[in-house]
């Protein structure tokens, strides 16, 4: 999805520095699509030094994969090509929001992407993970039965009247205690995130991404459906 993603896992220490800090046990199970396909001949590419970076598609296609329209809270998908190419200077971007839940988040659904038992979105599973280990260890890090269960990408579409744009920041939403998790649930829409973003001790808090900004589009059911699996990658 989002090639530049190798170096996410370097913003531990940014996304701690915003200093909110503050725990049912279910895990993401269920019939919804989950992780990236591969289409028009890509191949993933593995780093030497996975999981930090992650590897790489290579080839004449791209991926795709499941996300939610934030208005209505249904599947979409998003489709990368390889390759392709980000003028930095570019202020035609969206917010992509990727919400990062903990093991037993305290409900059961099909995240878009897995980090357990291995990662299905290779080329960025790993280094999200690690960014949200990193900055609220509390919640998602490897401390009693925490870790990291997987993430979700939420996308405005412009015929439910969200903000679209086929350019797109990766905004991380992470929770900011385990109790947060669990009150707030399962994030499929654009007004969840507000509202636990909001007030002065939120439930959760974004982190956008700026220089992570990526070209995506949204394609049918059935484009994810002709794709085939990556590979899967096991992650920090």
């Amino acid at each position: 999805m989002f090639r530049r993603f190798m170096c996410l896992a370097m913003l531990g220490g940014l996304v701690t520095a915003f200093g909110v800090f503050g725990g049912a046990a279910a895990s993401s199970a269920g019939t919804d699509p989950s992780g990236q396909v591969m289409y028009g001949h890509t191949t993933f590419v593995p780093s030497p030094t996975s999981p930090n970076p992650p590897g790489h598609f290579a080839g004449g296609g791209g991926t795709i994969e499941p996300a939610y329209n934030d208005t209505t809270g249904t599947l979409i998908y998003l489709q990368t090509p390889v390759n392709a190419h980000v003028n930095p200077n570019d202020h035609n971007v969206a917010p992509l929001y990727i919400p990062v839940y903990p093991v037993d988040p305290g409900f059961t659904a099909t995240l878009n992407c897995l980090h357990v038992p291995a990662d299905n979105c290779p080329d960025h599973g790993p280094p999200v993970a690690a960014a949200a280990e990193s900055a609220f260890p509390d919640v998602y890090g490897q401390v009693g039965h925490n870790g990291v269960l997987g993430h979700d990408h939420l996308a405005g579409i412009a015929s439910s009247g969200g903000d679209f744009n086929v350019l797109w920041e990766p905004t991380l939403v992470l929770f900011t205690s385990m109790e947060a998790v669990h009150m707030v649930g399962h994030i499929t829409t654009l007004a969840q995130i507000t509202a636990a973003t909001a007030g002065p001790n939120p439930e959760a808090i974004l982190v956008p991404l700026p220089q992570l900004d990526f070209h995506c589009s949204v394609v049918s059911a059935a484009a994810y459906a002709r794709g085939t699996p990556s590979p899967t990658v096991v992650g920090p």
